[in-house]
C-alpha cells in the first residue's frame, strides 16, 4: 500500500503524541537546521540496520528529509522489511521550516546560511568547511587578468580575508580581461577598484588593499598570517620572489600564467613538503630571456584566457583551504584555447634545487630584477 504522507503540521502533532521522528539526511545537511525533537539517523545507516534504531515493527515512525523524496523512499524500504506504521513528511524540512514549526539551528546567521547554501549542502564542504573558508586568509598578488576572476570567486566562496597587493592603476586597455574593474574607475588604483567590486559582491569578505609592488623588503610582511598565496603577477621577478618566500615560510603557492592563447596553472608546495613537492624553480631554474617571454602588453592575450586560468587558481586555493581533492601539486596543467585542450605534465622536485632541496638552508633573497634580466 502507498506510504502515508503527512503535512508538517500533521507530522508535528503525531510527534507530540509520541511518534518517532527520524531525519534521514546527512550530518552536514542536518547542521543547517532540523526539526526539534527529530533523531538524526543517516539513510544508509537506517537501511543497513533498522532493528538497531526502531523498537518494534509496529512503532509509529515519521521520516523526514530535505524535501520529502528520500524520506518516502526510506519508508518504502522499511515497509518491505516488515515495518507497518510509517509516514513521510511532505515537503521535508523545507516545508517544516516554512510552516513555522520549531527548528534546531546551528549557530549561524541568516546571511551566512543563505549566501553559502549551495556549499553547505556539499558533503565535502558543509558547515565545518565553510567556517574554514571564513577563517582563512589568502594573499593575491596582482589585481589584473588572473587576479580578477580569482578574486571574484574567492570572495564569492566566502574567504574571510583577501589581501590584494598591486601598485598599478586601472587603464582602459585592462578592461578587455581584468573584469574587477570598470570604465568609470579608469585611473583608480587597482586594489581600490578591486575592493569596491568585491565588497559589493560579498561584504562578509574583508579585503585588505595593499598598493605596493611586491619586493624582497615587503614580501614576508605580505605573507604574514596568510594560508594560501595566489600568484596573479605578470612578471618573472615577482614569481621567483613569491616562490622563494613561500618555500622559506612554508606557504602553498597557486601559480598561473597566460600568453596569447595559452595558459598554465600549478600548485607549488615545496615549503611544506621538502623533497616531495616541486617549487617554481624546479620547473624553471632560470627565467627565459626577455625576448622569449614578452608580456601581455607586448604579445597580446585573448581576453577570456586569464578568466580560465584564474578560475583554476581559485579552485586550487579553495581545495587547499578545505583539504579536499587532489591539488595540482607536482602537476602542470596547460591549456590551449584555440584547440580547447588541456594537457598535464608531471613535475618532480629537483634534489639540487637551490631553494627547496631537503636540508638546504634558505639562500636569501636576491636581486630578482637582475636575475631575470640575466644579470
Amino acid at each position: 500500500m502507498p506510504i502515508r504522507l503527512l503535512t508538517p503540521s500533521e507530522a508535528h502533532a503525531r510527534q507530540q503524541a509520541g511518534a518517532y521522528l527520524i531525519d534521514v539526511r546527512a550530518a552536514h545537511e542536518r547542521a543547517l537546521g532540523m526539526a526539534v525533537g527529530a533523531h538524526g539517523i543517516v539513510r544508509e545507516e537506517l537501511e543497513a540496520d533498522a532493528a538497531q534504531h526502531l523498537r518494534t515493527l509496529d512503532a509509529e515512525v515519521l521520516l523526514i528529509c530535505q524535501r520529502g523524496l528520500r524520506s518516502r523512499q526510506v519508508a518504502e524500504f522499511l515497509e518491505t522489511h516488515g515495518y507497518r506504521n510509517l509516514s513521510s513528511v511532505e515537503g521535508g524540512t523545507d516545508a517544516w521550516d516554512a510552516a513555522g514549526l520549531p527548528m534546531l539551528r546551528a549557530d549561524i546567521d541568516v546571511d551566512f546560511s543563505e549566501r553559502y547554501s549551495r556549499h553547505l549542502r556539499l558533503p565535502d564542504v558543509g558547515l565545518e568547511g565553510q567556517k574554514k573558508l571564513e577563517a582563512a586568509s589568502v594573499l593575491l598578488v596582482g589585481a589584473g587578468g588572473l587576479g580578477s576572476p580569482a578574486a571574484y570567486y574567492l570572495a564569492a566562496a566566502g574567504i574571510g580575508t583577501l589581501r590584494i597587493a598591486d601598485d598599478d592603476v586601472v587603464d582602459r586597455s585592462n578592461l578587455q580581461r581584468q573584469i574587477l574593474h570598470t570604465d568609470a574607475r579608469i585611473g583608480v588604483p587597482k586594489v581600490e577598484s578591486a575592493a569596491i567590486a568585491l565588497s559589493a559582491l560579498n561584504p562578509r569578505t574583508k579585503v585588505e588593499a595593499v598598493r605596493e609592488r611586491i619586493t624582497s623588503d615587503n614580501v614576508e610582511h605580505l605573507l604574514e598570517g596568510i594560508d594560501v598565496v595566489v600568484d596573479g603577477a605578470d612578471n618573472f621577478p615577482a614569481r621567483y620572489l613569491l616562490n622563494d618566500a613561500c618555500v622559506k615560510l612554508g606557504k602553498p603557492l597557486v601559480y598561473g600564467a597566460v600568453h596569447r592563447f595559452e595558459g598554465q596553472a600549478s600548485v607549488f608546495d615545496a615549503g611544506r613538503h621538502r623533497g616531495e613537492a616541486p617549487c617554481y624553480r624546479c620547473l624553471f631554474p632560470e627565467p627565459p630571456p626577455p625576448e622569449a617571454a614578452p608580456n601581455c602588453a607586448e604579445a597580446g592575450v585573448l581576453g577570456v584566457l586569464p578568466g580560465v586560468i584564474g578560475l583554476l587558481q581559485a579552485t586550487e586555493a579553495i581545495k587547499l583551504l578545505l583539504g579536499i581533492g587532489e591539488p595540482l601539486c607536482g602537476r602542470l596543467l596547460q591549456f590551449d584555447a584555440l584547440s580547447m585542450k588541456f594537457r598535464e605534465t608531471r613535475l618532480t622536485a629537483d634534489p639540487q634545487c637551490p631553494v627547496c632541496a631537503p636540508n638546504r638552508a634558505f639562500p636569501g633573497y636576491v636581486d630578482y630584477a637582475a636575475f631575470c634580466a640575466g644579470g
